[in-house]
Parts: C-alpha cells; sequence; structure tokens
C-alpha cells in the first residue's frame, strides 16, 4: 500500500497524463515518444468531429481536431520543459512553447519573441 502512495504522488507530481484546458473546452493527453514531449487533444467540447478549420494549411483545414497534437517537441530543461511549439486551433497559429508545474497545475505558456500568453490546465 505505501508503494502505491509514494507512486501516485509521484505521478501527481509529473507533467504526464490528462489535462484540462483553462477554457475547459478541450482535454490534452501529454506523453513523451522518443525523448520528446508531446501533448494531443482527446476531448472537445464543439464535439469529436470538430474540424481544423483555422489551421493555414488548406490541406489540414478538414481533419478533425481530435487526435492532433496541440504541443510538441518540448525537451526537460531543469523543471521546465522547453523548445518546443503549441498550436492554437482556434486561431490557426503555432508559437514557441514552454510547460511546467506549478503546484497541481500545469502552466502553458506560449510566445512570440518577448510577447507572451501563459494558461494553466488542471489535471482531469
Amino acid at each position: 500500500m505505501t508503494l502505491a502512495v509514494i507512486s501516485m504522488t509521484a505521478y501527481s507530481q509529473d507533467v504526464f497524463g490528462k489535462w484540462v484546458t483553462e477554457a475547459g473546452d478541450g482535454n490534452v493527453e501529454i506523453y513523451e515518444n522518443n525523448g520528446k514531449v508531446y501533448g494531443k487533444l482527446i476531448w472537445l467540447k464543439q464535439g469529436p468531429e470538430t474540424k481544423d478549420t483555422h489551421n493555414p494549411d488548406a490541406a489540414l483545414q478538414s481533419r478533425k481536431l481530435i487526435g492532433v497534437n496541440l504541443l510538441s517537441g518540448l525537451t526537460k530543461k531543469g523543471d521546465k520543459y522547453e523548445g518546443g511549439k503549441v498550436y492554437d486551433p482556434k486561431s490557426g497559429k503555432t508559437y514557441n512553447c514552454s510547460i511546467w508545474l506549478d503546484g497541481k497545475n500545469l502552466k502553458v505558456r506560449g510566445f512570440l519573441g518577448i510577447f507572451h500568453s501563459t494558461q494553466t490546465w488542471k489535471r482531469k
């Protein structure tokens, strides 16, 4: 029983797992693949048939958003994961990105030059 409690405590202090976006309109699963960290959209309030209509690539505008990596290419540097990208399906824009834990929450920062915006995601 003690081992299970330790495992759950370690898990709760990791970025991996399922997160609810700040607006509550989507769920993202964060995972690792080949040493990089990604976050794919696994649920949308608008429904599973929602398309990527704002994507600047016309060929991708008909794809379903479920399964799309919103976070990609992050690597661990200290307490943060940096050097990746975040895709905003509401605008179709992609930004540089870093993520980190802030207590029980996940901070997701997208930035372009000196300008940035940070969201707080909650664990699902």
